[in-house]
């Protein structure tokens, strides 16, 4: 699925990319690198376009891949009908600055 290692193994990769999905759904907006927004950008924006479709497959397909069943019912409740008349573009990021410790460049990805 993405093609950016980010310096972790497939498994670690996968688990954090999760991670930060979930985290992006249920806080709406989150702070991050910026390598590793554009990677949960793509997945976030997919997850939206099922909330969207609102049948239950896409609903499984989603608990399939999100961490926790309530951030899935918000998806599909609250987030999906907010973009129902838009194409596509579901989320910003906003560049903010650079992390002390390795000079990381941080961004801020929200949902629009």
């Amino acid at each position: 699925m993405a093609y950016r290692k980010l310096g972790r193994n497939m498994g670690h990769r996968g688990a954090m990319l999760r991670n930060l999905a979930t985290s992006l759904l249920k806080h709406e907006r989150i702070e991050t690198t910026e390598a590793r927004a554009k990677e949960v950008n793509a997945i976030a924006e997919k997850m939206i376009t099922l909330g969207k479709q609102g049948d239950l497959a896409a609903r499984r397909h989603a608990m399939s891949y999100l961490m926790e069943e309530d951030v899935v019912t918000k998806l599909f409740e609250t987030i999906a009908p907010k973009y129902a008349d838009r194409q596509g573009g579901y989320t910003r990021i906003m560049k903010v600055g650079y992390r002390r410790g390795d000079a990381a460049e941080m961004v801020l990805i929200e949902l629009v």
